[in-house]
């Protein structure tokens, strides 16, 4: 992996070097065997700063494997002997936290599950008042930046010093590629909400499978997260939990040499001189795009006052169909995703929506 140097505002509790935070682990801990064998493993690496380890696992399902329980915190305690790594576990309720207190985990992290009902989040930030562990805060699993937000809040106003945030992204049930959908642009809000707290990346969660890892990771790190948390398995196709996006201890550590860390020159005069160019470009090309859309708004509002006097109907699902199908596929051609122009789309056409709705009234 190659040096970078980091301007971030954040504090970075996390991090030791001028280099993304790895958290490294299997998903599950299943036996003390496969525990300490992948952990060594991982930390074998050189690339790994902390281990990390699913000892509660909250299902969707009924009758799934959920976590082998307390008995595998001291596992975990003992992988952190052996490597010498610190070691982070998820806590869903006030005794998970509690135990994790009692076996000396150095991180606890707050699950998805969990994160999006306050109840629990309080439950457990009570049960860590006085206490000087560190807690990450996963995003709940639908998107809601203040839920998010919020969460955090829940464990500061209880006096934990050190809090940061995880990306694991968020369930959508129309989406094809990813496990849950990344939804950057709501984690980048949280960064800019909360500058001062470290983000990390888990793409595990975000992929469910490992093919898609890498390039996530390299989004993030692109992005100045400041950490990747990602689930390592000894064996990861007979994983008892999430086999399809885990992978090896080894190929984990090919894939944190393999990319690319860009460096943060912003400060440099230099790089500021050509970026300025590149920058008021983009605002014209900026001011153009809003010039235009008031200009259809304006046809938008004339469209409205036809169709008051004719008695039509505001929404015509034909033509919308027309226009995003025919849209899409421009956009696509010329490079733009079609999740893109499909929100490009939709505000626009909700705006039109409010201005010929103003006209109907």
């Amino acid at each position: 992996m190659e040096s970078q140097t980091s301007t971030s505002s954040r504090t970075n509790w996390l991090r030791k070097t001028d280099t993304p935070y790895v958290i490294a682990g299997p998903c599950s801990v299943e036996t003390e065997e496969q525990t300490l064998e992948t952990c060594k493993r991982v930390a074998a690496t050189g690339k790994v700063d902390m281990l990390r380890g699913g000892i509660w696992k909250p299902r969707t399902s009924a009758g799934n494997f959920e976590g082998i329980g307390v008995k595998g915190l001291p596992w975990m305690k003992r992988a952190k002997q052996e490597t010498g790594l610190p070691i982070t576990v998820e806590a869903a309720k006030a005794g998970h936290a509690e135990m994790c207190l009692e076996f000396d985990v150095d991180v606890i992290w707050i699950g998805a599950r969990t994160s999006v009902n306050p109840f629990s989040v309080q439950e457990v930030a009570e049960a860590l008042r006085g206490s000087d562990v560190p807690v990450l805060v996963k995003n709940p699993i639908n998107p809601d930046l203040k839920l998010w937000l919020g969460a955090v809040e829940r464990f500061e106003r209880v006096g934990v010093k050190n809090v940061g945030a995880i990306h694991r992204g968020f369930s959508n049930l129309g989406e094809k590629v990813y496990r849950n959908r990344p939804q950057w642009q709501l984690a980048l809000d949280f960064m800019k909400e909360r500058p001062d707290l470290p983000m990390v990346c888990d793409p595990s969660h975000i992929c469910g499978r490992r093919d898609l890892l890498h390039d996530v990771s390299q989004k993030a790190v692109d992005l100045s997260y400041d950490g990747l948390m990602i689930e390592s398995h000894r064996d990861p196709d007979n994983a008892w939990t999430d086999a399809k996006q885990q992978i090896t201890p080894e190929v984990l550590g090919e894939m944190i040499t393999a990319m690319k860390l860009r460096l943060h020159k912003e400060d440099n005069a230099d790089v500021q001189n050509s970026l300025s160019f590149l920058r008021q470009e983009i605002s014209e090309i900026d001011n153009d795009i809003l010039n235009l859309l008031v200009s259809r708004m304006g046809v938008a509002r004339k469209i409205g006052d036809y169709k008051k006097k004719n008695d039509i109907t505001i929404y015509q699902p034909k033509r919308w169909e027309e226009i995003t199908s025919s849209a899409k596929q421009r956009g696509s051609e010329q490079g733009l995703s079609e999740e893109f122009i499909d929100k490009f789309l939709r505000a626009i056409h909700d705006e039109s929506i409010n201005q010929q709705e103003q006209i109907m009234k």
